[in-house]
């Protein structure tokens, strides 16, 4: 290991290339189907399967043989996809399979490829225009339909033709294909969905001419065109969404519910107990389940949640047990509990993350005790069962009485992924390099709100030491920082051994504690995020001493970039220095659904966006900041640090900007990734007079 850390870091995609993920169990319990690179350092993601009855783990699509390109060639809808999703791998990054998951299909480079699980013969390029995104197989596997051009289309294997389902009826129209706030900020990934039958397909038509065209330059190569992105900032208008069902043989149904009231489409599913579709008004008070028929596109109500604040979106329901109960998750009593046909499986002591499957009656889903770790559960006919009581982060998959195991913890390196089936196990290897660093990791409790914090020291910090200190929070909706999970801390760690006691705090907002400490930041998201990292940084410094709070920085990207620039603006006499990357410094510049849920409209409620915007704060600037942002990025865009730095040079406030210049808002470029680092710990180190 003669590179550095950081390097090892970027080229490794934050050690994740080469792991196991993405994981698909056959009705059987039998095979089971995954994504992994060839290696801890290759890039390129292939497919692969395990025979559960022979134990062998068999290569079936590797990108390396099948596209012979130097780099892949995608369709811009792609691309955004993937920056959506975050995806920092190539080759095969998804795949679907038919019901009896016999077979699969998947794009490399805008081609459409299938393979037969069972031939074990290489996958076949099917004969299309090109630009194929999202492939998804028929239930029965006779049919592939996938979005190219802005239509669906449908390809029908045996006969090797291909259907055009539904085209675009207008210049800013496409079928099948998630709009932008549904893949951002509500996890819904696609935009259409086969019939049980594999007779027809709900569809998605997105309109998003209402919505403004933001322009995206390079200045660097100033020849080239900007790019132009649709982008609902908040207070302005969304795409519209629709539904139509089209049948393979032609026919085309509309389906109706009240848009003007509920116009976000949250997710959909077709199985054998209903077609349902889950919808919200804009400001996200409720969530609506509606029952659709498929013969009139009519839709009746299911289930509703309301809430005066927001209804938070829960991945994997609704859905069915094999009985036809209905399964959502719904907060009550002051926690977000599993509902099984209309009564509250779980207790109010454990908070539900997410659905992950229903196997015949029995409800697969992870859920927490404390918030630093993520188990897996069942509830079913057998009641309420913990299935990983040991700390850490798991997801997993039950699927045919087979139960996959994902799990990160303190005690090792990466993720392990265990199968179990039948009283026996098997393990999926992981081709993942090791980081070659060991996190010291103290986990806290601290303040009057017990915040869950971590503290990390250097290796051989020797006790009565004293160290500057490096908050390196996020802080805000949606993500965590401090978990039972070794790769969580990684980046902190090595901040660390370059002479910093680091300090992580969740603070309100972040979630794993409960609705009531999720919603304390609405209407505000600066005041109450900011005051719990001071509270959690005073605590952890009366428990340790050696801390030196006469010299504290503090670094983040995206929400956690936007607190770094809060602490150095508002609280001068708490931090010393801040690296704030691709912030978001006035929130009427991000996205609607994401920002309307925590600050309303901002024509009805101006006073919580100046609460929480950074750019009036200018003027109070007094301490080193240091501001990164990529050019490229769609989702936090370059103007919210240019119009920081604007008003901070107006007010005559020095300051550093760092423009990263063909870089989006992640940062998967190996040198860039590497550099970004070091150069971090320069600014840090010279701010706050470390030696």
């Amino acid at each position: 290991m003669t590179d550095s850390f950081p390097r090892r870091q970027a080229r490794t995609r934050r050690f994740t290339l080469g792991a196991p993920r993405g994981f698909t169990v056959s009705p059987d319990g039998e095979r089971v189907v995954f994504l992994r690179s060839r290696g801890g350092t290759d890039p390129v993601t292939c497919l692969w399967t395990l025979d559960l009855a022979t134990g062998e783990e068999r290569l079936v699509a590797d990108p390396h043989v099948l596209d012979s390109g130097p780099e892949e060639d995608l369709p811009p809808e792609e691309r955004a996809r993937r920056e959506r999703s975050r995806e920092q791998a190539g080759g095969v990054v998804g795949y679907a399979t038919d019901r009896p998951v016999t077979m699969a299909a998947f794009a490399l480079s805008g081609q459409l490829y299938v393979t037969d699980f069972a031939a074990g013969l290489t996958p076949r390029l099917v004969d299309t225009a090109g630009g194929v995104i999202d492939p998804r197989p028929g239930p029965h596997g006779r049919h592939v339909a996938y979005v190219s051009g802005g239509a669906l289309h449908v390809h029908d294997l045996t006969a090797r033709t291909t259907t055009t389902v539904a085209e675009p009826d207008g210049e800013h129209v496409t079928f099948g294909l998630a709009d932008f706030v549904a893949a951002e900020e509500m996890g819904r990934m696609r935009g259409y969905w086969w019939s049980p039958d594999g007779d027809a397909l709900l569809v998605a038509r997105v309109d998003d001419a209402p919505v403004r065209r933001w322009h995206i330059a390079d200045p660097a190569n100033p020849d080239r065109t900007p790019t132009v992105v649709a982008y609902p900032a908040a207070g302005t208008p969304n795409a519209r969404v629709s539904l139509q069902i089209r049948s393979l043989n032609g026919g085309n149904t509309e389906v109706t519910w009240d848009a003007d009231r509920d116009e976000y489409l949250v997710h959909a599913v077709w199985d054998a107990h209903d077609l349902l579709i889950v919808v919200q008004p804009r400001d996200q008070r409720a969530l609506r389940v509606l029952r659709v028929d498929p013969a009139t596109g009519a839709t009746s109500p299911v289930h509703e949640q309301t809430d005066p604040a927001w209804v938070e979106i829960v991945p994997g329901v609704p859905a069915h047990t094999a009985s036809g109960a209905l399964v959502v998750v719904a907060d009550e009593d002051g926690a977000r509990r599993l509902v099984v046909d209309g009564e509250a499986v779980t207790p109010p002591s454990l908070q539900v993350r997410d659905v992950a499957d229903v196997d015949d009656d029995v409800v697969l889903f992870r859920a927490s005790e404390d918030p630093t770790s993520v188990g897996l559960w069942t509830w079913g006919p057998e009641g309420l069962v913990a299935l990983t009581p040991d700390p850490g982060v798991h997801s997993g998959r039950l699927v045919g009485g087979t139960l996959v195991v994902a799990r990160q913890g303190l005690d090792a390196d990466g993720t392990t992924t265990v199968v179990h089936r039948g009283g026996s196990d098997a393990t999926i290897t992981s081709f993942a390099e090791p980081p070659g660093l060991q996190p010291q990791i103290t986990l806290l409790r601290a303040g009057k709100r017990e915040l869950r914090t971590a503290l990390l020291l250097p290796s051989g910090h020797e006790p009565g030491t004293r160290l500057p200190v490096l908050m390196d929070p996020y802080g805000g909706p949606h993500a965590q920082r401090v978990l039972a999970a070794r790769g969580a801390h990684l980046t902190s760690q090595w901040f660390a051994e370059q002479g910093f006691a680091v300090v992580v705090v969740d603070g309100r907002g972040t979630p794993g504690r409960g609705p009531e400490f999720e919603r304390a930041v609405r209407g505000d998201l600066a005041g109450p995020v900011l005051d719990d990292q001071v509270d959690g940084l005073f605590a952890v410094a009366e428990q340790h001493p050696d801390l030196d709070l006469t010299r504290v920085g503090i670094r983040g990207w995206s929400f956690g970039g936007y607190l770094a620039a809060l602490a150095v603006l508002r609280r001068p006499d708490v931090f010393h220095a801040a690296v704030a990357g691709a912030p978001v410094t006035d929130w009427a510049l991000y996205d609607t659904h994401y920002t309307e849920r925590y600050l309303g409209h901002p024509e009805q409620d101006p006073d919580a966006y100046a609460r929480s915007s950074l750019i009036e704060d200018a003027a109070r600037l007094t301490r080193p900041l240091l501001l990164v942002h990529g050019l490229a990025d769609d989702n936090v865009v370059a103007a919210h640090t240019l119009r920081l730095s604007s008003a901070l040079l107006a007010a005559g406030r020095p300051h550093s900007v760092l423009p990263l210049s063909g870089v989006t808002h992640m940062t998967p470029q190996e040198v860039v990734a590497e550099n970004l680092l070091l150069l971090q710990v320069r600014f840090l180190k010279d701010a706050l007079a470390v030696a």
